[in-house]
């Protein structure tokens, strides 16, 4: 009987959860499902859905100090494949081929066990409720926010999806893309090619970045067997001894050397002095076509960090709303984050 008793209840929740979507698309949709979702959306269900999250964030930043950025970045490459659907933390299972396989994600997307510890914690206290996908944008705000950077209302109301593409994951904005194809990839995403490129860029103002990632512009840019030209001079002697030309690719490195654990406009002023680790943060500044196009927004956050808070803030409310999944006929709430419910 218990345990009728308490199936009915999380059926209940869910499904009280499920007109609680609707009812934000009515209020805040005008007929656009794919574009709002709700601040409030868990004040019924879940209350304390955001403080046990960061509850669960604190703890493992204890012993993690990368966990942050790691977090970020996991919400970054779920929204741009397929939408904000958590679909970067399935599995591969019975020959589905998920997300975490492809090579963008395979051996360096992390995070994963602190999210599924948040899972748990909210399906202990509220079974049935909080997506995945929406624990990702929580923790995303919270991991900036805990870094010394800004806070933003979360707009939440997610579901699952049921699929995940690895096919697609492979086309996320990588290390090496020219700054024409990383504006290509943005303006698919539904992002702007300029304010939104440049300021969600500005998450590698923290975390660590493998030295298999540099080792060509040390050594063998395009191809040349020279370094990249737009690589600073000190910078690059620094970052040789850090990545030995056969050294281990796998190697940390900090992506911001000057504070690698604050989140903070200092990715902006490396660019200015062309200090930036990855070639696509570079590219930013230093492409020819970034004179009239991103170049100037560089400049601009370089010079004010309240102007990068906000537009970072903003541009990560507008990635979080790429394709929400909120049709229940089209997604669910997993109950465990790496596996669909039927699985």
């Amino acid at each position: 009987m218990a345990s009728s008793s308490s199936s009915r209840r999380v059926s209940l929740v869910v499904a009280k959860a499920a007109l609680l979507a609707a009812v934000c698309v009515l209020l805040h949709g005008g007929g656009s499902v794919t574009a709002e979702l709700c601040v409030g959306y868990y004040d019924d269900t879940c209350p304390d859905a955001i403080s046990i999250v960061r509850d669960v964030l604190v703890d493992a930043h204890g012993s993690d100090p990368r966990i942050f950025a790691s977090l970020i970045r996991l919400h970054f490459h779920d929204c741009f494949v397929q939408g904000c659907d958590g679909s970067v933390l399935l599995d591969t299972f019975d020959g589905f081929e998920s997300e975490k396989d492809a090579v963008p994600n395979k051996d360096s997307a992390r995070g994963f066990p602190v999210v599924d510890a948040a899972k748990a914690a909210l399906e202990d206290a509220c079974p049935g409720v909080v997506s995945c996908a929406d624990i990702l944008a929580i923790a995303a705000e919270i991991s900036v926010e805990l870094s010394g950077g800004p806070g933003w209302s979360v707009l939440l109301g997610r579901l699952d999806s049921l699929t995940s593409s690895k096919a697609d994951a492979e086309n996320l904005p990588g290390p090496f893309d020219a700054l024409t194809v990383l504006q290509a990839k943005f303006r698919n995403a539904t992002l702007d090619d300029t304010t939104d490129l440049v300021a969600l860029s500005g998450g590698h103002t923290f975390g660590r970045v493998q030295c298999q990632f540099v080792t060509d512009r040390l050594y063998n840019f395009s191809g040349t067997n020279q370094p990249d030209p737009t690589l600073n001079a000190a910078y690059r002697a620094f970052l040789s001894q850090r990545c030995p030309r056969n050294g281990a690719g796998s190697s940390l490195n900090d992506l911001d050397p000057t504070t690698p654990d604050t989140f903070d406009k200092n990715y902006y002023t490396n660019l200015q002095v062309n200090r930036g680790f990855l070639q696509s943060d570079q590219e930013l500044k230093s492409d020819p076509g970034a004179l009239t196009s991103t170049a100037p927004i560089v400049d601009r956050f370089a010079s004010s960090q309240d102007a990068f808070f906000r537009s970072f803030a903003q541009s990560m409310i507008k990635m979080g709303n790429i394709r929400p999944v909120t049709d229940p006929s089209l997604g669910e709430v997993r109950t465990q984050c790496a596996f669909v419910n039927d699985s």
